[in-house]
């Protein structure tokens, strides 16, 4: 399998890095969101995954925090994400370093028509006359 590398970096160098280190070496957008600080919230959920990491909680991770910037640390939990009316389970990868947890628990469903009413047609509207 091929070893993971991000901006010439492993991951296990990338997990040494604190907050401020990684975000050199991400976006801008992502580098300024991470260079404000972390909001209560944001918080709460990276005092979760440091907990789960340690070993010191074990239930699953679960979050409305969309917002937060995916950290190295983060790497291999499994983390559930409210999309709105429930919550996605999204397995963290390398490759979705320095993205948005948002964007990987899509909120809008594909649209699925039934079959049109009376009066949608004009062929329907024909046979309402009789």
């Amino acid at each position: 399998m091929k070893e993971f590398i991000f901006k010439s970096k492993t991951i296990e160098e990338l997990k040494k890095l604190d907050a401020r280190e990684f975000a050199k070496l991400i976006g801008s957008r992502q580098r300024r969101s991470l260079l404000r600080g972390f909001t209560e919230t944001q918080k709460k959920l990276l005092d979760k995954i440091n907990k789960t990491i340690d070993g010191k909680y074990k239930k699953p991770i679960k979050t409305h925090c969309r917002d937060i910037v995916i950290l190295p640390k983060m790497v291999d939990l499994t983390i559930y994400i409210h999309k709105g009316k429930g919550f996605e389970i999204v397995k963290i990868q390398p490759e979705m370093i320095g993205h948005y947890l948002g964007e990987f628990a899509l909120t809008r469903q594909r649209i699925h028509h039934s079959a049109p009413g009376i009066g949608a047609t004009k062929s329907s509207s024909a046979a309402s006359v009789k």
